[in-house]
């Protein structure tokens, strides 16, 4: 037997005849001892019936594959009460096809076929004999008459005759499609009336409702008084007088169980008429509970410093009775010194609070006719507003306020685009007067610019993402998600017209404030490959720069790019990664003072090129109620400056600066997936740190045995930079980290 039907063959043997997971057999006997019988899975005993089926299913399966004198015979032996069964084929020879005909009593359904047949058949002369073959030809005849208004047709109709009595492992096959008993030909089917119904929340349709004819076409009646009829009907795409189409009724049924309104939406069910070949269809729907509740949270461990993310998202799925979607959103993270890094114990490093709402409407809303654009899924027109404040003890205290428009719909389903035409924001920065002017007097007035002004900015996004539907798949595919922001141009070409006035440092204002001109663009390309079962590897890369020019010098403080974190490069806190290789203790010196006020919010960069490597497996099926997987991963990169900067050398990008300046972090982590959702923890370790010199940048290479204790590279870290060096990165989060 050849490799490939070895393999294959494998999954025919019956699965309790088939070797225990090591780690799930041993949970079940750790956790049985106490009853707890549903942890784990008890070992496989051998079952000389299900052998015997297991034998049979191999040699129908070989047959299936064109060895039509394949036989099979199992053999089992036995040692230390362990059975290893041994299945051995004698497979036969191949039989391949020699000639295909077939033989359509229904002249239409005959033109039809023979009009699409060479779209999609398998059967072809020379090709191998193989039942799977003509199951998927059948199947595809089967859907091409629904998809042309034949209701009634049944896969029954189509019927295949071999002729393998050539003796030369040849095989002749016929399809067969027959008429309905006592017709002379298929009957086919048009759209007629619609009726919309909405049941209740609990499914029942109490007393008595109106019935609202909507048009020609449709009637609709709502027992639970929660809808319009009008957004539901634009998803109704099989529309009155069209050939009945499969495909139409799939695409139907999809697209209002995307709205998200609805706890199921079954097949229309149709009637027809006593007089004529129409269909009259009926669409009964349940509603969903309109309002819900969801709580998200993150946790970071870094020795000393600890820090929390924890957002609330409050959603109500039909505002205005039209699936439109009112989102409100708080989140509020923090990072805290428990006072070996700090003189305060309990000290807050810094906070951040968030608040935001959307209105997610389910269709494009533009001045324009556009058509609609709901075949691979529901387009949306989302306006938000969004509010942040984040506040650094001593230092400063931003504000910030956005306002968009967006508009994301589906080319085709694995193609989605996104538009912001417009988005308008504005920043407000107030730094703590001492701390001004002590950074002023220092010459570090680049960072009392770029955190401290205000700054006014109205720009549009535009992202495309292909196979974002695929995420969650077991499959060998490309992942693409590219974004481009572009900010100012419209308010740089008024400013000109209207010549408003330039601020003390000589740029154009707008409405009073400055206002901020830049490009920035970033992708998120990934490789997926399977290797088996629930095993996967995931390579991603991650490039993105961002370009201050015109009325700019510097990006906006919220537009640069930072390194670190637990979708990131996990080994690094959030926003303690280069830039370049920019240390800390070496850049300040004996400025304490201004090196702990600047903590967090000067490892900043225009330029990000970050890449994972990430191997994951199952180790689990059942692990108190959820599937245990693991991973190990690599993580890759860092930030850089745009320009050189005279006060810190290596922190810009060039080509030769690269390799130095490139972190790298290791790992392994564990996924708890219980259906809905997945926990994560992951464990990250520093392996190459691009702060040090030479050699001393193999961190985890050089200063192995300080990994858990402090020897003289962790005194003399402290010594120079005020903390203590952490190899080790806990991230315990929800959601994988791409």
């Amino acid at each position: 037997m050849d490799d490939e039907l070895a393999e294959s063959a494998v999954n025919y043997v019956d699965k309790d005849q088939q070797p225990n997971n090591w780690l799930n057999l041993q949970l079940y006997y750790l956790f049985s001892k106490n009853g707890k019988k549903d942890i784990g899975e008890p070992p496989n005993l051998l079952d000389s019936a299900l052998v015997e089926f297991s034998r049979l299913q191999i040699q129908q399966f070989l047959r299936n594959k064109g060895y039509l004198q394949a036989r099979v015979v199992d053999t089992i032996k036995v040692a230390k009460k362990r059975a290893q069964l041994i299945f051995t084929a004698t497979e036969g020879p191949m039989f391949r096809i020699r000639k295909v005909s077939d033989s359509i009593s229904d002249k239409r359904v005959a033109n039809i076929y023979h009009a699409n047949r060479g779209n999609f058949t398998h059967l072809k002369p020379g090709s191998r004999y193989d039942t799977d073959s003509l199951a998927y030809d059948r199947d595809e005849t089967y859907m091409l008459m629904r998809r042309n208004g034949y209701y009634d047709f049944l896969r029954q109709y189509i019927t295949y005759e071999t002729d393998t009595t050539f003796g030369k492992s040849l095989a002749d096959v016929k399809m067969i499609i027959d008429n309905p008993i006592g017709k002379t030909s298929h009957p086919v089917y048009r759209i007629n009336n619609t009726l919309i119904s909405i049941s209740n929340s609990s499914g029942r349709t109490p007393g008595h409702e109106d019935t609202l004819k909507v048009d020609s076409q449709f009637s609709f009646v709502d027992y639970s008084h929660k809808f319009k009829p009008q957004i539901l009907k634009i998803y109704v795409f099989q529309r009155k007088g069209d050939l009945f189409n499969i495909d139409k009724q799939t695409l139907t049924t999809s697209r209002l169980a995307e709205l998200n309104v609805f706890r199921n939406v079954p097949n229309p069910v149709y009637t027809k008429s006593a007089d004529s070949n129409k269909l009259d269809m009926k669409i009964d729907m349940v509603p969903l509970k309109q309002m819900s509740d969801r709580v998200e949270g993150e946790f970071l461990f870094n020795g000393g410093r600890y820090g929390f993310d924890v957002g609330n998202t409050f959603t109500d799925r039909n505002l205005f009775k039209t699936a439109t979607i009112l989102q409100l959103k708080f989140e509020y993270s923090t990072l805290y010194d428990n006072g070996r890094n700090s003189t305060i114990s309990g000290a807050v490093e810094n906070q951040e609070f968030k608040i935001g709402g959307s209105i997610i409407y389910p269709q494009i809303l533009s001045p324009f006719d556009l058509p609609i654009l709901g075949k691979y899924g529901v387009p949306h027109t989302t306006f938000s507003s969004n509010y942040s404040l984040f506040f650094q003890k001593g230092l400063v205290e931003r504000q910030s306020f956005d306002n968009s428009v967006t508009y994301d719909f589906t080319e085709t389903s694995n193609k989605v685009h996104t538009l912001t035409p417009i988005d308008i924001t504005f920043s407000k920065g107030i730094i703590d007067a001492t701390a001004r002017d002590s950074l002023v007097k220092k010459g570090y007035y680049s960072y009392v610019y770029l955190i401290g002004r205000t700054i006014f900015s109205s720009g549009s996004q535009y992202t495309y993402q292909l196979n974002a539907n695929k995420l969650n798949a077991y499959e060998n595919f490309l992942y693409f998600r590219g974004t481009l922001d572009v900010g100012g141009n419209t308010l740089w070409l008024l400013s000109n017209v209207f010549n408003t006035p330039r601020d003390s440092s000589g740029y154009r204002t707008f409405f009073g404030y400055t206002f901020a001109q830049y490009t920035k663009a970033e992708v998120d390309f990934r490789t997926y490959k399977t290797l088996g079962g629930e095993k996967q590897f995931v390579f991603r890369i991650n490039p993105g720069i961002g370009v201050p020019y015109g009325n700019s010098s510097l990006l906006i403080f919220e537009k640069n790019f930072y390194a670190g974190g637990a979708n990131d490069i996990r080994a690094w806190l959030p926003r303690t990664l280069g830039p370049g290789r920019f240390n800390r203790g070496i850049a300040y010196g004996s400025d304490t003072t201004t090196r702990d006020r600047l903590k967090y919010l000067d490892q900043f960069g225009e330029i990000k090129f970050v890449v994972n490597a990430e191997y994951r497996y199952k180790i689990a099926d059942d692990f108190f109620g959820s599937k245990l997987k693991g991973a190990f991963f690599m993580d890759a990169g860092n930030v850089w400056r745009l320009h050189k900067q005279s006060q810190y050398p290596n922190e810009e990008f060039r080509l030769n600066n690269i390799w130095p300046s490139t972190a790298i972090g290791i790992g392994t982590g564990f996924r708890f997936d219980v259906g809905f959702f997945v926990f994560r923890l992951d464990a990250a370790l520093k392996f190459k740190d691009p702060q040090f010199d030479g050699a001393d940048q193999w961190v985890l290479v050089n200063h192995l045995n300080e990994l858990f204790h402090t020897g003289p590279f962790k005194t003399a870290y402290r010594a120079s930079n005020g903390e203590s060096y952490n190899f080790l990165q806990l991230n315990f989060g929800i959601g994988m980290p791409f």
